[in-house]
C-alpha cells in the first residue's frame, strides 16, 4: 500500500495525476489504510491550492416540470414528488438572494433552471437578470441552464457569465441506467461548446446511484480529458417518488475514499462538495476537506436545504482552511 501511495503522490505532484490502473488499485483500499490514502490526497491538495477553499452558491430559478427522466431528480415530470413548481423567477428575488450569499461569504453565484434546455425567449430574461447581477454584485457569475447551443452560450459569455455548470452525472457506461431522454454525448457536446466560447466549465456528478467505484473513477478520467477545473461532488439524497427513493447511500468511508482518489486523478482541480453531503456524511463532513476537497456549494441546494453558510465557514476555519475570493 505504501509503495502505491508513494507512486500516486509522485504522479500527482508531477501534474498529470495517476493513471487508470493505479486508480483501480487504490479503489481496493479498505479499513485504516483509507486514512493514509486521504492524507496523501490532502498533501496533493495543499501542494496545488494551499489551504484555500472556494465557495459558491445557487438559486433554483425555475423549478419542476422537467421533460427529462433522470432517475434521481425530484424535478422530473416523469415522477410524482412534492417538489415546488414555478416558472422563471423575477429579477428581484434572485438579486436579493445573490446579495445575501455574497454578504455571507460566497464567491460565485449561479442560476439553475429545470428543463432540458432553454428557449431564446427565456434566455432573454435570464440575460437581463445576469446584467443586473453583474452591475449590482461583485460575484463571479455561473449558469446552469441545461443543454444549450453554442450561440446561446456565446450570449451568456458576452453578458459576463464566466463559468457554465453541466454535470456528466456518472460514467459513460452507467449513464443509460439513470437517464434515457438524452445521451452522455449530448452533455459532452454542451461542455465543449461552453469551452469553445471562452467559458470555464464546472462539471461533476452524483455518487451513490448504484454505480461501482470503477464507474466513479471512469467519470473522473472523463472530466480530466475534458480539462474541467471545478468538479462538484454530490451524494445521492434519495427523494420519495423518484425511482431512486430506496437506493442505499454509500458508507461515509467509501465516499471519502472516492474523494481522495479523485484528488490523485485530478491534482489541480477544485473538488467541490455539493448536495447530499449532510445526510450521507453526517458528522464526518469536515473529513472531506482532509481527503482532497477544496471547494463547496453553500446554502440551500435545488430542492433540499443545506447548512447555513456561517456553519460551513466555521467548519472550514476550524480545519485551518482559508475562505477567500474565488480563483476558479
Amino acid at each position: 500500500m505504501q509503495k502505491r501511495l508513494h507512486q500516486a503522490e509522485e504522479m500527482a505532484f508531477a501534474g498529470k495525476g495517476i493513471d487508470r490502473e493505479l486508480a483501480y488499485q487504490l479503489a481496493k483500499t479498505e479499513g485504516s489504510e483509507i486514512y493514509a490514502l486521504m492524507d496523501a490526497a490532502r498533501r496533493v491538495t495543499e501542494q496545488y491550492a494551499g489551504k484555500h477553499v472556494d465557495l459558491c452558491s445557487i438559486i433554483n430559478a425555475r423549478s419542476g416540470a422537467c421533460s427529462e427522466d433522470c432517475r434521481f431528480c425530484a424535478q422530473s415530470a416523469w415522477y410524482n414528488t412534492d417538489v415546488e413548481h414555478y416558472d422563471l423567477l423575477r429579477v428581484e428575488p434572485i438579486l436579493e438572494r445573490a446579495k445575501e450569499m455574497e454578504q455571507a461569504g460566497a464567491h460565485r453565484f449561479s442560476l439553475v433552471t429545470s428543463g432540458k434546455g432553454m428557449s431564446d425567449v427565456d434566455l432573454d430574461q435570464v440575460l437581463y437578470i445576469y446584467e443586473q447581477l453583474r452591475v449590482k454584485t461583485n460575484l463571479h457569475l455561473c449558469a446552469s441552464l441545461g443543454i444549450l447551443t453554442k450561440d446561446q452560450l456565446q450570449r451568456l459569455w458576452n453578458c459576463g457569465v464566466t463559468m457554465y455548470h453541466h454535470n456528466l452525472e456518472t460514467s459513460r457506461n452507467f449513464f443509460p441506467s439513470i437517464c434515457t431522454t438524452h445521451t452522455y454525448e449530448d452533455r459532452i457536446e454542451t461542455i465543449k461548446a461552453a469551452q469553445a466560447v471562452g467559458m470555464k466549465v464546472c462539471s461533476g456528478g452524483i455518487f451513490s446511484m448504484g454505480e461501482t467505484i470503477q464507474d466513479r473513477i471512469d467519470m473522473a478520467f472523463e472530466l480530466r480529458d475534458l480539462n474541467i477545473p471545478s468538479i462538484p461532488i454530490n451524494i445521492l439524497n434519495p427523494i420519495a417518488g423518484t425511482p431512486m427513493e430506496g437506493q442505499p447511500v454509500l458508507e461515509p468511508m467509501e465516499i471519502l475514499k472516492s474523494i481522495a482518489i479523485y484528488r490523485l486523478i485530478l491534482p489541480s482541480a477544485y473538488l467541490r462538495m455539493a448536495g447530499g453531503r449532510e445526510g450521507a456524511l453526517r458528522n464526518l463532513q469536515a473529513l472531506c476537506f482532509m481527503a482532497g476537497a477544496n471547494a463547496a456549494l453553500v446554502g440551500s441546494y435545488l430542492t433540499t436545504s443545506g447548512r447555513t453558510v456561517a456553519e460551513d465557514i466555521q467548519m472550514l476555519q476550524d480545519l485551518g482552511r482559508n475562505v477567500s475570493i474565488s480563483k476558479v
